[in-house]
């Protein structure tokens, strides 16, 4: 087990949020922040805004977590409850950019973000260096991005297994239809919120990950040919 849930905001999402935002032009620092989030991104794109000095904006869902929100604000960042889904919510964001010339700091379809989601492959290769295979749950698909990445270019033999929850089925539903498909996400865990896996993480995740899985029934999905069969993981 890697337990992200002891990072400082509670959830992996503070590398990949620290990564971009200590990446931006002063310019963009200066004008500002903005993201979308269930609670989690939003939680480390506002602590690493707070640690580098940056306004930090934060589009969340209309239902959201109230213990999110507090600690999104406790950090210092603005949170705005606005929509029902993703989509919406990217919508809102986008409009509050051409207003105030914010940076957008994606919660996965970014370079910056696959990259600091990726040192929990470099760490976990540190740890154990005999590992043959690791499990990573999937939503937009920033971790298992930067996992599968990093651990696959620096030890090919690695299997990486994904995990996607049935109810948010993005990514192995586009994987199976060879290109993004938008699926409403109905997860009770607001963390799986993402209707649309990002552009760049669709590619990962057909360049680096092996196999998939729909939790809780454990179907496999084989959306391309080469890949081995999953009968000995079912």
């Amino acid at each position: 087990m890697k337990p992200e849930n002891l990072q400082k905001t509670g959830a992996f999402k503070i590398r990949g949020a620290y990564n971009k935002i200590a990446n931006l032009t002063p310019e963009q620092k200066a004008k500002g922040i903005i993201t979308t989030s269930a609670g989690n991104h939003g939680q480390g794109v506002a602590y690493a805004a707070k640690l580098l000095g940056v306004k930090a904006v934060v589009v969340m869902p209309g239902k959201y977590s109230k213990a999110k929100r507090d600690a999104i604000e406790g950090y210092g960042a603005t949170a705005i409850p606005y929509g029902q889904n993703s989509i919406e919510m990217f919508a809102k964001a986008d409009e509050l950019i051409a207003e105030y010339g914010y940076t957008m700091i994606r919660p996965f379809d970014d370079p910056y973000i696959i990259s600091g989601q990726a040192t929990v492959g470099l760490e976990i290769l540190e740890e154990m260096p005999d590992v043959d295979a690791v499990v990573v749950q999937a939503s937009g698909g920033g971790l298992i991005s930067g996992i599968s990445s990093a651990m696959k270019l620096l030890k090919p033999n690695v299997k990486v297994i994904g995990v996607n929850a049935e109810q948010s089925p993005a990514i192995v539903e586009s994987l199976k239809a060879g290109c993004l498909t938008a699926v409403p996400a109905r997860s009770i865990a607001d963390g799986l919120g993402a209707s649309l896996p990002g552009a760049s993480n669709f590619e990962y995740c057909k360049k680096y990950v092996d196999e998939w899985f729909l939790y809780p029934r454990k179907k496999f999905v084989m959306p391309c040919a080469c890949w081995e069969s999953a009968q000995n993981w079912s």
